[in-house]
């Protein structure tokens, strides 16, 4: 079972579509269980939902990854990679422009979530926010960008976290799904070991 923590967002729901075609998924609100309930659910991965505001504003979020520590893998999308990054010390600013709706080229390394994508692909980018780059701790590897070098993607070097902070569930990202994939096979992989 994948757990999704719905940030009150209409993305958590084409996240579930996406998801549930692989898999049983159960949705949580961001505010409606603690961390040692969402634990004992003993899911084999969670996704944290794009949502609006700020990652402290994001209910148990942050508080997730932190306390967590590793033992089950977590995928944040947009607002759920801003949490990510926030969690282990991160900043999180505004994006200089707001984007909403448009799709922009990725490049990325190959490795871990991209390892079946195009190099680039086209990717849905709907936020405001954005990670600093140059507030990002050692403990991270970037592994996305645009053109322009905002982060798209990144990975927490010890434990199976990983952030998007574009939307894999959009149709404006057609190889979105290959994304979802690779993270359940993290997920599979993870609960074997």
């Amino acid at each position: 079972m994948i757990v999704i923590i719905d940030n009150y967002d209409s993305f958590t729901y084409n996240l579930y579509q996406l998801v549930a075609k692989h898999t049983h998924v159960r949705v949580i609100r961001n505010d409606a269980m603690s961390v040692k309930e969402i634990e004992d659910l003993r899911p084999e991965g969670i996704i944290i939902s794009p949502g609006p505001g700020m990652p402290k504003d994001a209910g148990i979020c942050v508080e997730l990854y932190q306390k967590l520590e590793g033992r089950i893998p977590v995928l944040g999308v947009c607002l759920g990679h801003q949490a990510l990054a926030e969690a282990f010390g991160g900043k999180v600013v505004h994006a200089g422009e707001v984007i909403h709706g448009k799709p922009a080229t990725v490049f990325h390394a190959r490795k871990d979530l991209f390892q079946k994508m195009p190099l680039p692909f086209r990717a849905a980018r709907y936020h405001s926010l954005i990670v600093e780059k140059t507030s990002l701790p050692k403990t991270f590897l970037i592994e996305a960008e645009t053109e322009t070098g905002a982060i798209m993607g990144m990975k927490h070097i010890e434990y199976p976290y990983y952030g998007l902070q574009f939307h894999p569930e959009s149709i404006l990202t057609p190889e979105g799904e290959k994304l979802i994939l690779a993270f359940l096979e993290i997920c599979k992989e993870n609960k074997r070991a």
